[in-house]
């Protein structure tokens, strides 16, 4: 049975952090009211802060305080020791996994899964064959319309869930666009991607915003929000909503969607805190079918 009201996820950390920076941001995480954390590496293997046994470990502590896990693998696999640590994922027996490779889902094959944004689900009869493989819930890939979700049947046992925050994952790529930044091989990178918590962001020759890099991934150098939105999704059959992390203020930009889904009334004055806590601005262009950079925000904000 569908959700009355959906529940918040928090996807996993798309940047390169510091151990305890990392270790402390779950600590906070822990606090919060968001009911599902997805963790691991989802960028590249060389970000190896964590190991397996960590991510397990660090798992465990935040099903204690309530929160359901899920275990998010790489969304771009090179080498036979990316499989190595993908099998060991898959094998692991208490948590759920997120496939955001089609390996993962052919070794997920026969158990319960998530599929994540970078999987291609673009229409019924490939949500309905990954189903037929165990397929629990999935993720609305970000370039796709809230009218392409309405036009998706799902079956009822699969959730459904929406990337409602965060910079948008683009596209992924064997290059490492932040070592080329840098002049750097991406076999000796200096792990650079550390000292740009929330990416490096690119501007155009009209010294405007365009993409942000990190690492292998590009991803969009506005927020995408749909906080305006939430009304109009609290229609729609969407069991969960999933924010970014982002380094700061992650636990606020919960907090402002946990109050928009208890209470309408104060979407509009979470709106006006979230341009705040963003690291740019906003955008949300894909959702209604539009360029992605554009912003709906803004004439719903004059309304």
């Amino acid at each position: 049975m569908k959700n009355s009201q959906p529940k918040l996820a928090l996807g996993p950390v798309s940047y390169y952090w510091a151990r305890d920076t990392l270790l402390d941001f779950y600590e906070q995480m822990a606090e919060t009211t968001i009911d599902i954390i997805y963790l691991g590496e989802t960028i590249c293997s060389k970000r190896k802060i964590l190991r397996t046994s960590d991510w397990l470990a660090l798992a465990e502590r935040l099903v204690i305080a309530g929160k359901e896990v899920v275990l998010s693998t790489l969304a771009l696999l090179e080498a036979e020791s990316e499989l190595k640590t993908l099998r060991k994922l898959c094998e692991n027996e208490h948590f759920m996994i997120e496939a955001n490779d089609m390996a993962a889902v052919q070794l997920l094959e026969g158990t319960p899964f998530v599929t994540g944004h970078s999987i291609n689900i673009y229409n019924t009869r490939a949500l309905a064959r990954l189903v037929s493989f165990g397929l629990r819930r999935w993720v609305l890939p970000v370039e796709l319309s809230r009218d392409t979700l309405v036009d998706m049947i799902c079956p009822a046992e699969v959730e459904t869930e929406l990337f409602v925050y965060g910079r948008l994952p683009l596209a992924y790529s064997a290059r490492c666009f932040t070592a080329r930044a840098h002049n750097l091989p991406k076999d000796d990178c200096q792990y650079c991607c550390l000292d740009y918590p929330d990416g490096l962001t690119l501007y155009s020759q009209e010294d405007k915003p365009f993409l942000t890099l990190n690492g292998i991934q590009t991803q969009s150098a506005y927020t995408y929000n749909l906080l305006p939105a939430l009304t109009d999704i609290k229609t729609m059959e969407i069991d969960v909503l999933r924010i970014s992390p982002q380094s700061r203020h992650t636990e606020k930009v919960i907090e402002i969607f946990q109050c928009g889904l208890d209470d309408p009334e104060t979407v509009k004055e979470g709106m006006t805190r979230l341009q705040r806590l963003m690291p740019i601005g906003a955008c949300d262009g894909y959702w209604y079918g539009n360029k992605g950079m554009e912003e709906k925000a803004i004439e719903w904000s004059k309304k």
